[in-house]
């Protein structure tokens, strides 16, 4: 069955039908998904999903562009929470300089904190990068992440940097925009990498695939981006779904 790495299901954007959308994915051949905490707020609602719906399971972190808010009671808090059977990484974490705010020391000094605190309870991580390749990955070899494990979230950046990557262990998330007709570079990273270190992600409700680009995202979507794998990769789609769920259950070793 298809596992989605990495959802957002408790977003507003689901408050209408939340929580008929998530019966019905067992009827479409999605078996497991992840709800990525990326707040704190963000992850006290992934706790209350897992704890609701045993396909769920749910990470515990903060996105860069919410680190403004975090110290070290919050941080101590989510180390608390990390402790959950059910949490299966700490994410989504990274650096994000399409955003302004909040400036990059306070973004690379929390990446920096998550990353241990990941190493703490060890945990896989969950990475996000935004127009910051760079510094993402100096930062990351420079804590030794790749004893850490984890995935690069909607990749984004060309082959020579998925190489890297790929070279400290890393999964990389594949979603939506490898349907977009513009996606010339992920297209090229695909066929590059490896199908055992490609895992499926949503990213909903954001980041449709083709044909619903720019409505609401969700599991049910998946298939879209199987389709596509299996065409770059020249692999039935099935396989596609097989060998992306084994990935998954190793990414967050369930």
């Amino acid at each position: 069955m298809i596992f989605d790495t990495h959802a957002h299901y408790d977003d507003e954007a689901f408050a209408p039908d939340r929580d008929m959308l998530l019966e019905s994915l067992a009827a479409h051949n999605i078996g497991t998904v992840v709800n990525i905490g990326a707040s704190i707020q963000t992850t006290k609602n992934t706790l209350a999903l897992v704890h609701r719906y045993p396909f769920l399971y749910g990470t515990a972190g903060v996105h860069p562009s919410e680190t403004g808010e975090l110290n070290d009671h919050l941080l101590d808090w989510l180390k608390h929470v990390a402790g959950e059977n059910r949490i299966v990484a700490i994410g989504e974490i990274g650096l994000d300089y399409y955003w302004k705010e909040p400036d990059p020391a306070i973004q690379k000094h929390w990446f920096v904190r998550q990353m241990d605190l990941a190493r703490q309870v060890k945990l896989p991580v969950v990475i996000h990068s935004r127009d910051a390749a760079k510094d993402t990955l100096d930062i990351m070899k420079a804590e030794q992440a790749g004893d850490l494990g984890g995935v690069i979230h909607c990749f984004s950046y060309g082959v020579e940097m998925a190489r890297e990557y790929l070279d400290m262990g890393f999964y990389l998330g594949i979603g939506g925009v490898l349907t977009f007709e513009n996606a010339r570079k992920l297209k090229e990273v695909v066929a590059y990498m490896p199908m055992d270190r490609i895992v499926l992600e949503t990213d909903c409700p954001y980041l449709s695939p083709v044909p619903h680009r720019g409505k609401r995202n969700s599991s049910l979507n998946l298939p879209y981006v199987v389709e596509a794998i299996s065409r770059i990769k020249q692999v039935p789609a099935e396989e596609v779904v097989a060998i992306t769920e084994q990935n998954g259950r190793r990414l967050y070793r369930i």
